[in-house]
């Protein structure tokens, strides 16, 4: 009877506002409130309908921020999906893809990857560069460098940073931590004699490399002295360099040549646009020593379209590039400013000189010299009435041989105690 009677007071009490029914379960059954008699009445209940909002009420959907990054934790778990039907649908993760997300959200915690499945790796990889770990100042470095460490040449085999000397400058020791590449596009880089990175490529960690490309990188024969001393002294380094690439570098004269006749291995040469004084002289040497004959076509192998950023850190460099010109958008204004003052006449066109492109025509001038190295065809064995006499052939070609060793070990006893080379060697 309490109960009733606290219950017919509140309802007493309430506003002119109807509510509607109100219902009540009690052992079991389910009991209606009726308002105007103040009782309690058990009657099957008759649903009529009613508001329960007035016309002029409104929502207003408010975020908690604080709460974002535990929500985001608790629905992590799982993956939210659409049926035919419009509904939604949810399924919960793999263990894998769990530990696989957590690890790459702390990849750069990790001691070691040597010895760890390279399949897994991978998508490690991938997941740790879908959250650009790997963009990171610090954190990022340390973690590259675990991958390269273990997995060399299946991060990156080949890489393109043509006309982009911006991103040299702002991930040089991303870059250096590379290792086993096989392919090295630095064109037009204007990097010069004493960069940190053409001195990287006399390391060991680079000495996988068969194609290298600098063209325009305002090279000199010093560049070249450098680049070549631990070959040349060592027989390390770009000992199995196939492909070379230094047109457009006029610094370059028949000194910086002769360092070249170290890679004995090259196959194709590319010197056009260099300061050659005596270019029939370079011609001949080229073809006497190493075997490489001039081409009067254009080459393959120095068409730069070919060369491409190729293994797993194909999209970190992309990251990179993409991170560097966001760092330049504001920058565009300056140009604009600098073009109307040119439109005025007031400024030079100063900017244009720094273009890869404008190089060209000096290449075209000085004529093309490319060179190749022809491959070697079978010989066929000698008639019956030559055997004879290719017994002495053989041995005219073996002191031959001989003579030519002999001459080029004097010549590498002179070029290998100069004082500069060991000066270069020290450095290393």
């Amino acid at each position: 009877q309490s109960w009733s009677r606290g219950m017919s007071y509140c309802l007493h009490s309430e506003s002119h506002l109807d509510p509607g029914p109100i219902y009540v379960r009690e052992n079991g059954k389910l009991h209606v409130v009726n308002p105007g008699a103040g009782g309690v009445q058990n009657v099957t209940p008759k649903t009529r309908p009613f508001s329960l909002f007035s016309r002029s009420f409104s929502v207003e959907l408010c975020m908690n921020r604080e709460d974002d990054r535990a929500r985001r934790q608790r629905t992590d778990h799982f993956i939210f999906t659409y049926t035919k039907e419009g509904n939604l649908r949810y399924s919960a993760k793999s263990l894998f893809s769990l530990v696989l997300g957590y690890i790459s959200d702390n990849v750069d915690h990790i001691d070691s990857l040597i010895g760890f499945p390279e399949q897994i790796a991978e998508k490690l990889f991938s997941a740790a560069e879908a959250r650009q770990k790997f963009t990171e100042p610090v954190t990022g470095l340390r973690a590259l460098q675990k991958f390269t460490e273990a997995y060399g040449s299946l991060v990156l085999c080949s890489l393109c940073l043509r006309n982009r000397y911006l991103v040299i400058s702002e991930k040089l020791e991303e870059i250096k931590s590379f290792r086993e590449l096989t392919c090295l596009d630095l064109s037009c880089c204007k990097l010069g004699d004493e960069h940190e990175l053409l001195e990287h490529l006399t390391k060991e960690a680079l000495s996988s490399v068969k194609r290298l490309l600098l063209k325009d990188n305002s090279l000199s024969d010093a560049g070249l002295r450098r680049m070549t001393a631990p070959v040349r002294v060592l027989k390390k380094g770009l000992e199995n360099l196939l492909v070379l690439d230094l047109s457009c570098n006029p610094k370059i004269t028949d000194v910086g040549i002769g360092y070249l006749l170290s890679f004995k291995k090259l196959n194709c040469l590319d010197i056009s646009g260099t300061g050659l004084k005596d270019v029939n002289a370079v011609i001949k040497r080229l073809q006497m020593q190493i075997g490489l004959v001039h081409s009067k076509v254009p080459l393959k192998e120095f068409d730069h379209s070919n060369c491409k950023t190729e293994g797993w850190a194909e999209q970190t460099v992309l990251q990179w590039e993409q991170a560097v010109m966001e760092a330049m958008k504001p920058q565009d204004n300056l140009r604009s400013r600098a073009a109307a003052l040119r439109f005025y006449g007031k400024t030079h066109r100063i900017e244009e000189v720094v273009k890869c492109t404008l190089v060209e025509p000096e290449t075209k001038a000085s004529g093309n010299l490319q060179f190749y190295k022809e491959k070697v065809q079978n010989c066929h064995l000698p008639l019956k009435k030559e055997v004879a006499g290719s017994h002495e052939l053989k041995n005219n070609k073996k002191r031959a041989l001989a003579e030519q060793e002999r001459e080029r070990t004097s010549k590498q006893k002179h070029l290998c105690l100069t004082v500069e080379d060991w000066d270069l060697l020290n450095t290393y």
